[in-house]
C-alpha cells in the first residue's frame, strides 16, 4: 500500500521531494532519477497551467498531433495495454543488494512500488508517472521523435517551439552517473547519444531508453525518428534486442 500510495498521491509525492536534501552539493555531478524527475518536471508545469501533466499532455500535444502516447489512461485507453512480463525478474536484477544506496533508493524506492503486482493493475494505469508510466505504441513513440526531427512540428502541427527543443538538446551533463554508475550524457530531460550507448549515426542523435528495452529516438542529420516498445522486459543498459534494430536502420542509410 504505501509502495503504491508515494505514486499514486500526487500531492504527497511532490511535498517529499520539495523537502528532500541534495545527495550531493548541486553543481558537483549528476544523477538520473528514473522514477521522480517526471514529478519534478510535472508540478512545474501544474503550477503554471493548472493542469496535470498527463491532461496537459493531451489536450495541448497528443491530441492536436494525433499522438498515440499518454499518461494517466482512460478505460478506453487502458482497454488496449497490454501487462508487462518478466518485470519482476528484470527489476530485482537491477536492483539487488550488490548496487549503490543511490541506484536503490532511485529504482526501488520503496520497495515493490514497480512490481507486476503494481505496474500492471487499473490503478496504475490511471495514475500520472511521467518518468515511468508512459503508454504508447511505437508508431506513436516514432511519431513524437517524428516532430522532433521537423524541428518541433509534424504534418503542421506545432509540438515544440524550434529554439526551446534547441535548448533541450544542448549538453548539460556527460560523465559518471552518481546514481546509476555509469557514463550518462544528458540535454534537459533527452538522452543524447555518445559513445558508450549511440542513438544515431550522427553527433546530434538524441532520445530515451524506456523499461525493458523500449527507445525512442530521433537523429536530425540523418532524417530518421525511431520508436520501440515491449512488454516483455530485457536489461537496461544494452539491450541486444533494441541494439539490433537501431544498427539495422541506420545501416540502411
Amino acid at each position: 500500500m504505501a509502495a503504491w500510495r508515494s505514486r499514486g498521491d500526487w500531492d504527497w509525492l511532490c511535498a517529499l521531494l520539495a523537502a528532500q536534501q541534495p545527495a550531493w552539493p548541486p553543481g558537483t555531478g549528476h544523477g538520473e532519477s528514473p522514477l521522480f524527475y517526471g514529478h519534478l518536471v510535472g508540478e512545474l508545469v501544474r503550477r503554471v497551467d493548472g493542469r496535470g501533466v498527463g491532461r496537459f499532455l493531451a489536450e495541448e500535444i497528443c491530441g492536436p498531433a494525433g499522438l498515440d502516447f499518454a499518461f494517466g489512461l482512460s478505460p478506453s485507453q487502458q482497454a488496449r495495454a497490454v501487462d508487462l512480463t518478466g518485470l519482476d525478474d528484470a527489476f530485482r536484477a537491477g536492483s539487488g543488494a550488490g548496487r549503490p544506496a543511490l541506484y536503490r533508493l532511485a529504482t526501488g524506492n520503496p520497495p515493490g512500488a514497480l512490481d507486476g503486482s503494481v505496474v500492471n493493475t487499473a490503478a496504475w494505469r490511471a495514475a500520472e508517472v511521467p518518468s515511468a508510466n508512459a503508454h504508447a505504441t511505437a508508431a506513436g513513440v516514432a511519431r513524437v521523435y517524428a516532430a522532433l526531427t521537423g524541428g518541433g512540428t509534424v504534418d503542421g502541427v506545432r509540438v515544440v517551439d524550434s529554439a526551446a527543443l534547441a535548448d533541450a538538446v544542448a549538453q548539460q551533463v556527460y560523465g559518471e552517473d552518481l546514481v546509476l554508475r555509469r557514463p550518462s550524457r544528458f540535454g534537459l530531460g533527452f538522452q543524447l547519444t555518445q559513445p558508450e550507448r549511440p542513438l544515431g549515426s550522427g553527433p546530434r542523435a538524441f532520445g530515451h531508453f524506456g523499461a525493458g528495452g523500449s527507445v525512442g529516438l530521433c537523429d536530425p542529420d540523418a532524417g530518421v525518428a525511431f520508436g520501440y516498445v515491449t512488454s516483455q522486459m530485457g536489461p537496461r543498459w544494452q539491450n541486444p534486442r533494441n541494439r539490433a534494430l537501431i544498427n539495422a536502420v541506420f545501416g540502411c542509410l
